[in-house]
């Protein structure tokens, strides 16, 4: 069976091998305050920071999930109130769990061809209440770069825009773009997401890059809950630990996968390249359409294709006779798209057949 199902995804081949060698390796049974363990925690740091071009000053950490980091956020980097702007199910999500931490967190939905900046700076209305001011005086900005649920992506261009717009502390979803997309560190303060997409490993670990800034507003915040404290984690990941007893085989995966991938720059050349190939084939050569008519919106990493809920269906039944697995559709858009992954593990023999099936 051939997946293209956006997460959790096709992992790459090598990872069977990996697994063996980590059985052999002796890792999982370790104690993980063992000089093995640390060991290898700190090498699969060094090779997130040398390959995805993290900054020496920015902290890695590794978490249980993306979702867990919506609760480090909220619990350790909020003290007052948090504004969320999303277009998707998943940056909805993040909201109303935030919303439960923090009750004056504030949210506000914008169209999927709509651009971040286009929304941010609407002067009020009577649907519309985040206008320039209010963007200037937030206090933690919470953003979804890549939208699973449907096929949108906030670009670098943007996220420089809103740099330039607020002091405030950014934190971003990166969930289905970490590992496939160059991401400019130095645009946002909090970046997270799980592995299980564009890292091309199993679901089970969730990855969290702060920045300076991060990491002074935890001190004033001073979250001492303790599980999900920023500074707790901080102060075990200095020691090269985890906070937690942690999922030693993940780990292990994510650093030998770190070893084999090429540096981002080489691999986004790649993912944009199928991208536009993608798009291209979708428009040109199908009856089908893409979910996101603006060039400017649409995402590198996951194709959200649209039809009719008949023949969405259809091809997803015929699709799974044939050996493929397509992404459902998401949230509101269920029932009518499905997903195309278009994570660096999925080779060009694959999205071959998979185009091939498409044609009508």
């Amino acid at each position: 069976m051939i997946s293209f199902y956006p997460g959790p995804s096709k992992v790459y081949p090598q990872v069977e091998a990996y697994l063996q060698e980590a059985f052999r390796s002796g890792i999982l049974s370790m104690n993980h305050r063992s000089q093995g363990f640390m060991d290898v925690l700190s090498e699969t740091l060094r090779l997130m920071r040398l390959k995805l071009h993290i900054p020496a000053d920015y902290s890695i950490y590794l978490v249980s999930s993306a979702t867990e980091a919506w609760e480090i956020v909220a619990q350790s980097l909020t003290a007052q109130h948090s504004a969320h702007h999303y277009n998707g199910a998943f940056g909805k999500k993040w909201f109303s769990y935030t919303s439960h931490i923090v009750p004056q967190t504030s949210g506000s939905l914008f169209p999927v061809n709509q651009t971040i900046t286009t929304h941010l700076l609407e002067q009020d209305d009577e649907t519309t209440t985040f206008n320039q001011q209010r963007l200037r005086d937030y206090e933690v900005l919470c953003l979804t770069q890549n939208e699973t649920s449907n096929g949108t992506q906030i670009s670098q261009n943007e996220l420089a825009k809103i740099r330039t717009l607020t002091d405030a502390l950014v934190a971003i979803d990166v969930t289905s773009s970490l590992g496939g997309v160059v991401l400019d560190w130095s645009l946002g303060d909090v970046w997270f997401a799980s592995v299980q997409k564009c890292l091309g490993l199993p679901a089970g670990m969730g990855v969290m890059i702060c920045s300076p800034k991060a990491l002074q507003k935890a001190r004033v915040v001073n979250d001492i809950l303790r599980y999900n404290s920023l500074l707790f984690i901080h102060e075990n990941f200095e020691k090269h630990q985890t906070h937690y007893t942690p999922n030693a085989l993940a780990v292990y995966l994510l650093m030998r996968v770190m070893e084999q991938v090429e540096s981002i720059e080489k691999i986004a050349v790649s993912v944009k390249q199928r991208a536009k190939s993608w798009y291209e084939f979708i428009e040109q050569e199908t009856d089908w359409q893409a979910l996101v008519e603006n060039f400017d919106t649409r995402s590198n990493t996951v194709i959200a294709v649209k039809g009719e809920p008949e023949a969405i269906a259809s091809v997803k039944k015929a699709a799974l006779a044939a050996g493929i697995t397509l992404g459902n559709g998401y949230g509101e858009w269920r029932n009518n798209t499905f997903r195309i992954a278009n994570f660096p593990a999925i080779n060009e023999e694959e999205i071959f057949q998979l185009k091939t099936f498409l044609k009508p």
